[in-house]
């Protein structure tokens, strides 16, 4: 793998990981709500899940999405009803708690948890490792250095993103939190999560 090729791959990978998704959502959620630790545990979740993808793609993904059709679509959909909980939970509960609910949200464990559950069921990051990644990365020429390139790629980009929303969410949450329009902005965030899950639910 070329120098050039590491760099295009390296800037779709970036720019898909910057696309508001069900996983920056999961990340800016965990963030906002628990801390820049959980923000950042999900982020490396969804790293990880990419790095599945990375694994399924060399051994010929195309097959195997066949044969786990059914086990994709229950990830979405679990990740899909995780979502809406998220924020009914936001949209529910008031202020000065939605924004710091440790003991009920659980902690970077469960955020890497979701982080990864929500991304295997990601329809968009399926289609790109089984339809676009080939297309960047000659497989059958793979080597071991390009493997453990095209992973460090992988955990940069995607995580390097990702961890970025988790910093930037949580910095707005802390400031928002002290406003008069911290209710209607938990509100408005509730629904989005509720709206991004509906979808996922929906969509074919």
């Amino acid at each position: 793998m070329t120098i050039a090729t590491a760099a295009a791959l390296f800037a779709v990978m970036a720019a898909l990981a910057a696309l508001p998704s069900s996983s920056v959502a999961v990340v800016v959620l965990r963030s906002a709500s628990l801390g820049i630790r959980s923000g950042i545990a999900a982020a490396f979740g969804i790293a990880c899940a990419d790095l599945v993808f990375v694994a399924l793609a060399v051994a010929g993904m195309t097959a195997l999405s066949e044969v786990m059709g059914s086990l994709f679509a229950t990830l979405r959909y679990l990740g899909a009803i995780y979502l809406i909980w998220c924020g009914i939970g936001l949209i529910r509960g008031n202020a000065a708690a939605s924004w710091h609910m440790p003991h009920r949200w659980g902690g970077s464990g469960a955020s890497f948890i979701a982080g990864f559950v929500l991304t295997l069921g990601d329809v968009k990051a399926i289609l790109f490792y089984a339809a676009l990644f080939p297309v960047f990365v000659d497989i059958p020429a793979l080597g071991v250095r390009d493997l453990v390139a095209i992973a460090a790629i992988t955990v940069v980009a995607v995580g390097g993103v990702k961890i970025a929303y988790a910093i930037v969410a949580r910095s707005i949450a802390q400031k928002v939190g002290t406003l008069p329009v911290a209710r209607p902005a938990q509100i408005a965030c509730g629904g989005l999560m509720v709206g991004i899950g509906g979808y996922l639910v929906v969509k074919p």
